[in-house]
């Protein structure tokens, strides 16, 4: 689902994952790809990297964490495409941020302690 205003803000606003979380996305104006897979995300992450889109792309866990490759050029080499993760619908207070580990590899453990 593409919103008729997300070219007139500059920047894509895309969201990839279960059809449920999409959903939300959508009512906020973001263009949705309910239930995409691996190969979806690495066509989609290409052509924005190769036609010089600007975007923000929001992926569940699965997604975020895979190695495809337009995952990996974007994340190495595109400021253009920011992709950042978002925790699951169904398992909200059990998600671990990618970042949390390179805080704590960093500044330690104690860092992400409540104080």
């Amino acid at each position: 689902m593409k919103p008729a205003d997300s070219e007139a803000s500059g920047a894509r606003l895309i969201a990839m994952g279960s059809a449920a979380l999409m959903e939300g996305f959508a009512l906020l104006g973001f263009e949705t790809h309910p239930d995409a897979d691996v190969d979806d995300l690495d066509r989609l992450l290409g052509i924005l990297l190769d036609d010089g889109s600007r975007a923000l792309v929001l992926l569940e866990p699965d997604l975020a964490r895979c190695d495809c490759p337009s995952l990996v050029r974007a994340r190495a080499e595109s400021a253009r495409v920011v992709v950042t993760e978002v925790p699951p619908l169904r398992a909200p207070h059990d998600y671990h941020p990618q970042v949390e580990d390179v805080v704590v590899s960093v500044l330690g453990l104690g860092a992400l302690e409540d104080r």
